[in-house]
């Protein structure tokens, strides 16, 4: 059996020898500080990233906490261990970082008024010229529990247990939040 610090070693190696351009070889080199490394992982994944930002935050913040996202993977490229793929990771940090950042915007400002229902606010007719389904103007529509619950899942595929974990609910709050966001979107496109 080989020692632990020989496997590791082995390991350290092998990620060494990742084709230089790869995720994994410019997430190392970007956390030495080498800054066109880090620009060629903003570019592979700035537009997952900021399509991410539109969909939970609105198209007004996205640009803003895409930005945030990058900043904040340039400051904490040194906790990336290479244990999953770079963009696994990068999604991870940008959807905590959402999260708060919804959560700050909700203690700041109080969106809803209690007892306003998620379709009161599906149902307000659209303003302008708008004969065509948006769905991204659908899902902007949301009240932010409903469309945070609605992206996690529907969008980014997480399961119940893991968004009621992420955003601090139960997992019966996700699925009554999902239930309204999906019959808000099905009452805005029946329109």
């Amino acid at each position: 059996m080989e020692p632990a610090i020989l496997r590791e070693q082995s390991v350290t190696r092998e990620r060494d020898r990742a084709p230089a351009g790869s995720d994994a070889a410019d997430a190392r080199r970007a956390a030495k500080g080498d800054p066109e490394a880090f620009e060629r992982l903003y570019h592979a994944h700035v537009a997952r990233i900021h399509s991410l930002a539109r969909r939970m935050l609105g198209e007004q913040d996205a640009d803003e906490a895409t930005q945030d996202a990058f900043v904040r993977a340039w400051q904490k490229l040194g906790t990336f261990r290479g244990d999953a793929a770079f963009g696994t990771w990068l999604h991870r940090l940008a959807i905590n970082l959402f999260l708060g950042q919804r959560a700050k915007r909700a203690r700041d400002r109080e969106r809803l008024q209690e007892g306003q229902d998620v379709t009161e606010i599906a149902e307000r007719k659209r303003s302008g010229l708008e004969l065509h389904i948006d769905f991204e103007a659908a899902i902007g529509r949301l009240p932010m529990g409903a469309r945070e619950v609605f992206v996690l899942h529907d969008v980014e595929g997480y399961k119940h247990h893991e968004i009621a974990e992420m955003i601090g609910v139960t997992t019966g709050t996700t699925k009554a939040q999902l239930h309204r966001a999906r019959m808000a979107l099905r009452r805005y496109v029946e329109r």
